[in-house]
């Protein structure tokens, strides 16, 4: 719930994060948490940057400040990994990256000294758990979220491994990425300063590219090779957990490896279900109920409550049960599959395959439309206007009212969206 506040720094910081598609709802609780991570002059001087990557000249200009002071700032920020810098051409380009997925999880990805990380994890707790604003703006607006499911490769029949594309691969992920980094589990590590934390590993969580490349540099995450990251993710699957990354089909910026007790995107897919707020695989457990000798296992080890135990109801045996799935809210992951001993569960593909946006400027364009955020994209980054057409197509969508915007939202998930950013990019 929002709370009036007194104008300040940090408020303006909030309207910056705003500016997101997925937002960041101002209260009390937002602005101590900002409050821990930002001085009041940093917060001042971060609601003033772009959404769109910049450089340290324009934050200069921006700033009204001298290079090399602004630099000091910069880099000041990237240690902490409040902002990602990204080497392009010798020179580095800076990015506000969102709070999720984003630098609240970088708060918490290493162990750190500079700030009271278990003051940090109990006000996050508050805000996302109690509050639930933020979650709910987080994953429940829109249709296109900041998340997907990664099938566990391991839990696929010969045939279904045939019609599995590399981008839906978190190993074709890790080796193609050009960098790889690991650290704490922001989920865990939080919830183990609350004397919550479950007993799967915490140094597991990984990200990719030029993400992985800046948290590296400042000591936030630690090099991976191929092999190690391969290693990382046989440990996740024999423990469990799910694979959810970010919902893009080129350049994946993170895989979280969840647990359905601690991590957010877990809570939040239990929590709100019906609402969708992770993307699934294109697959479906199915239950060979004359195999299912209802122990349970799967049902356990379901993250979000997708798998339950019914009667089976044969009159020889009245208190047999066998498991039974809740298709609406299953994830598609597979971890049902490989915990069933009987091999009793196996996968099959959706009836229509799940769409997943070509890259971060598809995801984040299609998010700002649904979420009425679309302005804020355009006239704060001004990236949109180096292509007129697409700022034509995008003209006529914010005019159209919101049922007929739902459906144009529906139908720039398209080929036609894509060439326009291609091209917008080149």
């Amino acid at each position: 719930m929002a709370h009036n506040t007194i104008r300040s720094n940090y408020s303006k910081l909030a309207d910056r994060l705003n500016r997101f598609p997925q937002g960041a709802p101002p209260s009390e609780l937002l602005f101590r948490i900002l409050k821990m991570l930002f001085s009041e002059k940093e917060g001042e001087l971060v609601s003033l940057l772009p959404v769109k990557p910049f450089t340290a000249r324009k934050a200069s200009r921006i700033w009204k400040m001298d290079l090399t002071s602004t630099r000091k700032v910069l880099d000041e920020l990237a240690g902490r990994a409040i902002l990602v810098d990204i080497e392009q051409n010798g020179e580095f380009v800076y990015a506000l990256p969102p709070p999720m997925a984003g630098f609240f999880e970088f708060s918490l990805m290493r162990v750190r000294d500079d700030i009271d990380q278990k003051m940090l994890s109990e006000l996050f707790y508050q805000y996302m758990n109690v509050e639930e604003d933020f979650i709910r703006e987080l994953f429940t607006r829109g249709e296109t979220q900041v998340g997907r499911t990664f099938v566990q490769e391991s839990a696929l029949s010969m045939d279904n491994a045939l019609h599995v594309l590399d981008y839906e691969r978190a190993t074709e992920v890790i080796r193609n990425s050009s960098h790889r980094g690991v650290g704490i589990c922001y989920c865990r590590h939080k919830m183990s300063h609350l004397g919550r934390a479950c007993e799967a590993p915490q140094e597991i969580c990984m990200t990719f590219g030029s993400t992985a490349a800046s948290l590296i540099r400042h000591g936030n995450a630690r090099s991976l090779e191929v092999r190690e990251s391969l290693d990382l993710l046989q440990a996740a699957y024999s423990h469990n957990l799910v694979q959810f990354g970010e919902n893009v089909r080129e350049q994946v910026s993170f895989i979280c490896n969840c647990c359905g007790c601690c991590c957010e995107a877990m809570i939040a897919a239990r929590r709100f279900a019906i609402m969708n707020p992770v993307h699934t695989t294109n697959f479906l457990p199915v239950v060979n109920e004359s195999d299912c000798n209802g122990c349970g296992k799967c049902v356990t080890a379901c993250p979000v409550e997708a798998m339950t135990l019914v009667s089976s109801n044969d009159p020889l045996k009245p208190g047999m049960k066998v498991a039974k799935l809740v298709e609406d809210i299953c994830l598609g992951c597979g971890v049902c599959v490989r915990t069933c001993e009987r091999g009793s569960i196996h996968l099959k593909s959706r009836p229509g395959r799940v769409i997943t946006p070509q890259n971060s400027t598809h995801r984040v364009v299609l998010m700002a439309i649904e979420r009425g955020k679309l302005q804020d994209l355009i006239f704060d980054n001004r990236v949109l206007w180096s292509h007129r057409a697409l700022a034509g197509v995008l003209g006529v969508i914010l005019k159209l009212p919101p049922i007929k915007q739902a459906l144009a939202s529906k139908q720039v998930k398209s080929r036609y969206l894509e060439a326009l950013i291609n091209r917008m990019e080149k």
